[in-house]
């Protein structure tokens, strides 16, 4: 016979699924649900809630992508910033880092490379570094999108002005990824230095939008002083942006920032939302992150299998990407880009996905909201 936590707990999950939404308190209580284990296996998971979460999701997340799993060739740019936030290590106060940049040409031969091992889709990511300013970037999106007119161009290059997002707009850039790290005012304030204003990092995630780009959004989960009202103020203000994509993944600590002490965030809880954000956004696009798989081995797969459907394989040059180090112990450094893509395909095959190379936009049409 099911107990009645089963019961109730199958209960908030349909809704879940059925809605895309669940009032506060039940939002909370599904956060919260209790486990008796930490640790997650590809075995199965350590509790009811996360077993019966994951099937929902990886349910959804067929309905609308079936297995496919989207490649995004990432290029580390320049780990060059002039802010200086509490968590990470490429932070402006970190002065043992030996810093870099890539100039067009490596840019380029970065794309070619991963041309050719079949991605489709180029995401450039770095610190706020100010010698990328307008001219430079338009000139780099701009060759990308010439010499690959069939590739989408996505950048991850922090907070700026809406003329610029604009411009770089113009010149081909289709897609921005701007992780909002805490929608809590409250905390917010807690994991940046005074100057840093998140009504900022918010209307910047509305002006892309509004000038047409697919935007991503994000949070780290398990950041230091991070409660479950804090994810909840999060999945409130993502239900406003409606973003095309949405990137999680638990924080990690670097040796070199404030935050050197602090514990890592959760794995199971970083799954559990990740499960939780398919049932609220279905044709969201979610990736495994590189931080599921630094904090288990299998973080990538079971990431996945929870309801995720893009990885972001490391295209920079092999010998700057340890000093792109957002945080302790990041995987891949060492590998070419052809061996990440061929240990990609063989893990994602393994957690009974397959590989796509197309561009994979976002799939808005034919999600239908069930029938209450």
């Amino acid at each position: 016979m099911m107990r009645r936590d089963e019961r109730q707990l199958n209960q908030l999950i349909a809704v879940l699924a059925r809605d895309r939404d669940l009032p506060d308190e039940q939002m909370l209580e599904l956060l919260a649900w209790p486990c008796e284990a930490e640790s997650v296996r590809a075995a199965g998971p350590a509790c009811d809630a996360d077993a019966a979460l994951y099937r929902e999701a990886d349910r959804v997340r067929r309905e609308v992508y079936g297995d496919a799993v989207y490649l995004r060739g990432l290029i580390e740019l320049t780990n060059h910033c002039k802010n200086n936030c509490y968590y990470c290590g490429i932070r402006r106060g970190n002065t043992g880092l030996a810093r870099y940049r890539l100039d067009q040409e490596t840019i380029l031969r970065c794309c070619r490379e991963g041309y050719g091992l079949g991605y489709r889709t180029f995401v450039l990511q770095g610190g706020e570094d100010p010698y990328y300013n307008d001219e430079v970037m338009c000139g780099i999106v701009s060759a990308i999108h010439e010499e690959f007119p069939d590739c989408a161009v996505t950048l991850s290059l922090g907070e700026r002005s809406r003329e610029s997002y604009q411009r770089l707009f113009d010149a081909g850039a289709r897609r921005y990824l701007l992780r909002h790290e805490a929608a809590s005012e409250e905390l917010y304030r807690q994991l940046h230095p005074p100057g840093m204003l998140l009504e900022n990092r918010l209307q910047c995630l509305f002006d892309l939008k509004e000038i047409g780009y697919q935007v991503g959004a994000g949070l780290m989960v398990g950041a230091p002083g991070q409660k479950a009202e804090h994810l909840l103020e999060d999945l409130h203000f993502l239900q406003r942006l409606q973003p095309d994509m949405i990137g999680i993944g638990p924080f990690l600590r670097h040796a070199d920032t404030p935050f050197r002490d602090r514990p890592n965030g959760s794995m199971r809880m970083t799954l559990r939302l990740l499960a939780i954000l398919r049932l609220m956004f279905p044709y969201a696009l979610l990736p495994s992150t590189t931080a599921l798989g630094t904090i288990d081995p299998q973080g990538r797969e079971l990431g996945l299998q929870a309801g995720a459907n893009v990885v972001m394989p490391n295209l920079s040059p092999a010998e700057v990407r340890e000093q792109y180090a957002l945080y302790d112990n990041k995987i891949c450094t060492g590998e070419e880009s052809a061996q990440c893509r061929t240990c990609l395909e063989t893990r994602v095959a393994s957690a009974g996905y397959r590989i796509v190379t197309d561009i994979g936009d976002v799939k808005r049409e034919g999600v239908k909201r069930d029938d209450p």
